[in-house]
């Protein structure tokens, strides 16, 4: 099922309970919603984890879990998604979002440098923040929508095809069944028509 999936590559519940980071919600952490995983835990998980990771701010996982602790997604899957954009995914991600960003807001949008200093970036940051984060927030939302309404459709095809299954093996099993039921039956009929034909041919031989 895509719990065993899920589970194989979500963090251990334990180390994400005692994180420090999260200390900050405290009781709010005890909630079993958070942990558990189903259908729709999961699929929030997957939208406010991936909404949180696009959003260019530090503390990432903070963001993930103040998202997932109102709308009960499981909290290891939505923390640790925001590591999707690491200090090797940020470039490349974080430019398409400020290009959607530029594109969105109808400005021409700034060409890099062939030396991209900090800087640089501390000196454009006031006109490229604003396509940037608008960016960041669209390409989150669209992202966190689609990868919500993925998992549930992924779910159910799941399970539709794991009870699929599970029929054909029940058909199987009982055409089985039936079809060993059948050998039995013709056997003993064929026995008993063999046992009929002795019992004539001793009568032949009783009473020439």
């Amino acid at each position: 099922m895509p719990r065993r999936l899920f589970k194989r590559y979500m963090p251990d519940p334990t180390s994400i309970r005692e994180h420090k980071s999260l200390r900050f919600f405290g009781k709010l952490l005890h909630d079993p919603n958070l942990w558990h995983l189903n259908r729709h835990s999961v699929a929030r998980a997957m939208g406010v984890g991936l909404f949180a990771a696009l959003i260019p701010i530090p503390m990432q996982m903070l963001l993930a879990a103040a998202l997932a602790i109102p709308v009960r997604g499981n909290l290891p899957i939505a923390v640790s998604l925001v590591w999707l954009t690491n200090p090797l995914t940020m470039p490349p991600v974080f430019f398409v979002t400020y290009m959607t960003g530029a594109w969105l807001m109808q400005v021409p949008p700034r060409s890099l440098p062939d030396e991209l200093t900090f800087e640089w970036i501390t000196d454009q940051l006031a006109t490229l923040w604003q396509p940037f984060l608008l960016g960041s927030v669209v390409c989150g939302v669209v992202l966190g929508v689609v990868a919500y309404f993925t998992t549930l459709l992924y779910w159910r095809w799941w399970i539709g095809r794991q009870w699929r299954r599970r029929k054909q093996r029940l058909s199987g099993a009982h055409a089985s069944a039936a079809d060993q039921q059948a050998n039995t039956q013709h056997i003993e009929h064929c026995g008993g028509h063999q046992h009929e034909g002795d019992r004539r041919a001793n009568t032949d031989v009783r009473h020439p």
